[in-house]
């Protein structure tokens, strides 16, 4: 009991005390974050429309804008080359200026890239048309940097424990469900050069709400109360002291290399995805379907997984075997996606790519945050981003170089102009790479869940105290307390001297103070 009570008086003290009171508030949740998650979500899901816009009709924009296929791809290559230097800007914005800072800004360059792209095909005779579209691609991967992490870091902040992988699994899915748009839009509005301006202009549309939306509804980056033990801790250490953390922790370290190679992988293949079809007599309708079935299985799938995980917190088993399915089924898209008049064979193959691949996504996201707590959401998660994205352009960048020209008989439809490509090598590097990953996470990568075992009174560190008073380890009451009364009740009973008010614990004031720097 003497160990109960010196912990309860030291949680207790003036020095943590700041909120008046009888009774400590317990979590909360408000029904504004879902208004939040829904901001966050339309902006990612616009952001990815943005990327991958141009990739589904690659060939009709090389052609109209007498541009190089290798200048096209750089369109949507510059989404990954500006996350190498900026994701660490972004998470120190994401952790120190806050969520709700954050995510104007992000929505404000979105907006502000879709109407720069939009320039060659408003004004008369642009001398370079390829200068306005790469400025307003940078623009929009300026803004992914800083809304790509935001799901993690909004699920803890805002939602209590069973329902943070939902929350994380409909923000991270709005992602690829805009590359699912963007396949689906862009092959059906361009079926001719004159239909480019049409499509950069529907694409302004999404852009242009998310940042209204963000900008009059979004009021504060943190509830007034926790939602649970866990976002009270949240960002507890200092940016570059938890990036130090983050360095040292060999499970999150193994966790981050193999599923950004993952990130660098999948990203390769929705950029790539059309080139590699065309070159194999497939067009550019069948590219779109495939890439679509890509995203809705994956999403699908993230659904289902979502809620197992937030019922039975098996995120390790979750991720291990869908990288293992991914991986066979990768193997088999290599192989197949070389033969013609394989349409059923190859759409399902994507399928389950999706259904198998993207949707561990924000399995690993929570994952993340769990191995690494109570280092900040936006770093754990940002940091695996930027892996990703650089070793997304080393990919992709390696695959363009084992490209040769094809030397047997052609069924090409690609109309850049150009020789067709012989891609066998590159897709079995491709699936080499993904097996690679696969097996270093299965066998080498294991960590305790340190966030939920916080969150169950398994941490009773100084940091605990001060953020979850009442977090008293039953091991160490005595029996003989006066049943119904609480351990801090007995503590106080028991404690000589009056207890006045101003002496309670500030429990969730002193969550405002530690995120004050996030408001």
């Amino acid at each position: 009991m003497a160990g109960t009570v010196d912990r309860l008086e030291a949680c207790n003290s003036p020095e943590t005390s700041g909120t008046t009171g009888d009774a400590l508030p317990g979590p909360r949740v408000y029904a504004r974050r879902w208004v939040f998650l829904l901001v966050v979500s339309l902006l990612s899901c616009s952001n990815a429309m943005l990327w991958l816009s141009f990739a589904p009709v690659a060939d009709t924009i090389a052609q109209h804008f007498l541009l190089s296929m290798e200048q096209v791809n750089w369109l949507s290559l510059i989404y990954l080359v500006l996350a190498i230097p900026f994701g660490m800007a972004a998470i120190w914005v994401l952790d120190s200026v806050g969520l709700r800072g954050a995510t104007i800004l992000g929505a404000w360059l979105n907006f502000s890239g879709s109407l720069l792209r939009a320039v060659p095909c408003l004004a008369v005779r642009i001398p370079s048309p390829f200068a306005f579209f790469m400025s307003g691609q940078s623009l929009c991967a300026l803004a992914q940097t800083l809304v790509i992490s935001s799901p993690a870091k909004l699920a803890a902040l805002w939602f209590p424990e069973h329902q943070r992988a939902t929350a994380n699994m409909i923000g991270t899915m709005s992602n690829p469900l805009g590359l699912l748009i963007a396949n689906v839009l862009s092959p059906a509005l361009v079926k001719k050069a004159e239909d480019i301006p049409v499509m950069l202009g529907i694409y302004i549309v999404p852009a242009a709400l998310a940042c209204l939306m963000a900008t009059v509804c979004l009021w504060e980056s943190v509830p007034p109360t926790p939602p649970s033990t866990g976002a009270a801790n949240s960002t507890s250490e200092s940016f570059l002291h938890g990036l130090k953390l983050l360095i040292q922790n060999k499970a999150y370290v193994i966790l981050a290399v193999c599923f950004g190679g993952g990130i660098g992988i999948f990203s390769s293949f929705s950029a790539l995805l059309e080139q590699i079809f065309c070159a194999n007599g497939y067009s550019n309708e069948f590219s779109g379907l495939c890439g679509a079935l890509f995203i809705v299985f994956g999403i699908l799938g993230a659904l289902l997984l979502g809620l197992y995980v937030d019922r039975t917190k098996h995120f390790t088993e979750a991720t291990k075997i869908g990288l293992c399915l991914t991986s066979m089924t990768f193997v088999a898209f290599a192989l197949v996606s070389q033969l013609q008049r394989q349409t059923f064979a190859l759409a399902a193959i994507c399928s389950l790519l999706g259904l198998f691949g993207f949707s561990v996504a924000p399995v690993v996201m929570e994952l993340a945050v769990e191995c690494s707590f109570p280092v900040g959401e936006g770093a754990s998660a940002g940091l695996i981003f930027v892996l990703g994205q650089a070793e997304g352009v080393l990919i992709m960048l390696l695959l363009t170089a084992l490209t040769v020209q094809r030397t047997g008989p052609s069924f090409s439809t690609c109309q850049q102009g150009e020789d067709p490509l012989d891609w066998t090598v590159p897709l079995l590097m491709l699936a080499g790479l993904c097996t690679l990953f696969t097996c270093v996470l299965v066998i080498f990568f294991n960590t305790p869940y340190r966030r939920l075992e916080a969150e169950s009174g398994g941490s009773s560190s100084p940091t605990m105290c001060a953020r979850n008073p009442r977090n008293v380890n039953p091991t160490q009451v005595s029996p003989l307390e006066t049943p119904g009364l609480t351990p801090r009740d007995e503590a106080l009973k028991e404690a000589p001297g009056p207890v006045s008010k101003a002496s309670v614990s500030k429990g969730h004031s002193e969550w405002a103070e530690t995120m004050t720097r996030d408001v």
